[in-house]
């Protein structure tokens, strides 16, 4: 049997590999259309490879996805994110997990993950072209006819296919599956930063708040945990995980809207006005702009004040009702003018792609097209940021890997 594998990534070394476990007498090929093999491996969790999630509740991690954690549910209790820690393990490659629960190999450095992959890849005979593009690929009797940017004069034939080509950020790199009768979700970017053009915040590139919530104003779209100020706006995992909950919404709306911060975090305008009080109390001989309340960054919270209009070297004693109010409401509903994004272009990640309706999430096989099998964001899948890509890249390549 041949097999043909479209893409040189994540998911497409990782189905080759499964396929050629699950049939060792195949001889299976990965098609690669540039010459960089496993790339986003390479460049994840800033060369370290964010590789999974610590996180062994399916609840948990399906829930990580804003599109197909539902369909992915069953797929993770056969191979979720305890079954990839070690699947590289028993290879070679121990992993260890942050406190965010992100992982990582323990060298801290991507290539163990690369250098595991080409090796078992490698030890299973797959074949990998680089710089060879498929530009066509129509069904036959015998299974595939592939088509190659090399103009061959024979067209190859293989019996299966599994596209594990990536996401496409344009929907014409989809039209040659919808052509085969593949329903296709509009592509947009997921994954990105908020840009506050000219706004004074921007001034203080660095500073970071753990335990913040960001909000996006007349939607239910909220999200809490750190805050990154940019010397362009917002970022941070919360600011991402909001992106991609609402990335269709945010694309809708062209990138213009408004974003709340609560720098209190889940506190509310009653809790953080009780606090400041007790600080007036305890302090009132203290300037204001010595005690930082929620354990702010000295920047922002004398950004704060000077927002408020307040004396930092004002007595906490003197802090009157109004002015108290004022605080309150800057410190839990601040409030910014969003005028576009920033995606980070090395670990782009699409919304959109394969409708799931057009696959059978059992298997990964078309419904359209029977022997054509998908893995990883060629499908309408994506995970916010700690590792959940990589592991849908892993579970869907692992069943695509099956070619039941």
């Amino acid at each position: 049997m041949r097999i043909a594998i479209i893409g040189g990534g994540a998911a497409g070394y990782f189905s080759a590999i499964c396929a050629g476990e699950n049939y060792p007498d195949a001889q299976v090929t990965i098609f690669e259309k540039t010459n960089k093999l496993l790339a986003k491996v390479r460049i994840s969790g800033g060369g370290r490879c964010n590789v999974t999630n610590a996180t062994q509740s399916i609840k948990e991690l399906s829930g990580s996805y804003p599109r197909g954690g539902k369909k992915l549910k069953n797929l993770f209790t056969e191979f979720g994110t305890r079954e990839t820690v070690n699947w590289f393990e028993s290879r070679g490659v121990r992993t260890y997990a942050q406190e965010d629960k992100r992982m990582f190999p323990e060298t801290d450095k991507s290539e163990s993950i690369v250098a595991c992959l080409q090796s078992e890849a490698e030890k299973k005979g797959v074949q990998v072209l680089t710089q060879t593009a498929v530009t066509g690929l129509t069904p036959v009797k015998e299974g595939f006819s592939l088509e190659l940017n090399h103009g061959e004069e024979n067209p190859r034939i293989f019996h299966k296919v599994i596209v594990a080509s990536g996401g496409s950020p344009k929907r014409k790199g989809l039209e040659w599956l919808e052509k085969l009768g593949h329903e296709i979700a509009e592509p947009v970017p997921s994954l990105f930063t908020f840009n506050i053009p000219d706004d004074p915040i921007t001034n203080m590139p660095g500073v970071a708040v753990e335990k913040a919530v960001v909000s996006i104003e007349g939607t239910k779209l909220k999200a809490s945990g750190p805050v990154l100020v940019t010397h362009w706006g917002l970022s941070g995992p919360a600011v991402l995980k909001l992106s991609a909950f609402g990335a269709r919404l945010l694309s809708d709306s062209n990138y213009k809207f408004n974003v709340h911060l609560n720098w209190a975090g889940e506190q509310n305008a009653n809790a953080v006005s009780d606090h400041l009080q007790e600080i007036s109390a305890e302090h009132p001989n203290k300037q204001i702009q010595n005690i930082k309340p929620f354990e702010l960054p000295d920047r922002l919270w004398k950004f704060i004040l000077g927002k408020a209009d307040i004396d930092p070297e004002k007595k906490w004693g003197e802090l009157g009702k109004k002015t108290r109010n004022k605080l309150t409401d800057l410190l839990t509903n601040d409030i910014y003018r969003v005028r576009g994004k920033t995606t980070f272009k090395e670990e782009f990640v699409t919304c959109g792609g394969v409708s799931l309706e057009s696959v059978n999430m059992k298997t990964m096989e078309s419904k359209a097209v029977s022997g054509l099998y998908f893995a990883g964001e060629i499908l309408d899948i994506d995970g916010i940021t700690g590792g959940f890509n990589f592991q849908s890249a892993w579970t869907t390549g692992y069943f695509a890997g099956k070619l039941k």
